[in-house]
């Protein structure tokens, strides 16, 4: 009888520890995965990586002046817009995620409270 009491609470214990190691350990690994794939879905419509890379070439193979000046204007445009929304997006999981990481202490709390 004392065997079976120790057992079920050393099984409590753990799947409580399981709970939250899968819940932040396992789940901030999931959540980062698809905030990074979302950033490189985002990245095939502003190319930022890209722009930045061929910053000082003329735009579509344009080698005069004009093109030079209008493509550095064009790819500055492109940089500053593509950064703007990859920092809006970036601020909105980083709120989900906190959020997301507050929910068990607020349903504990919201236990504790309610007694």
């Amino acid at each position: 009888m004392n065997f079976s009491l120790i057992y079920l609470a050393n099984r409590f214990f753990y799947r409580l520890f399981d709970f939250f190691h899968h819940w932040y350990v396992d789940g901030s690994r999931v959540f980062f995965h698809h905030f990074i794939s979302f950033l490189e879905r985002l990245d095939r419509y502003f190319a930022v990586k890209i722009t930045v890379r061929y910053f000082f070439r003329p735009l579509y193979g344009d080698y005069t002046i004009m093109g030079r000046v209008l493509g550095v204007f064009f790819r500055s445009a492109r940089i500053l817009i593509g950064s703007a929304v990859y920092l809006f997006f970036s601020a909105i999981f980083l709120v989900v995620y906190f959020l997301w990481l507050l929910v068990p202490a607020i349903l504990i709390l919201y236990v504790i409270r309610a007694k």
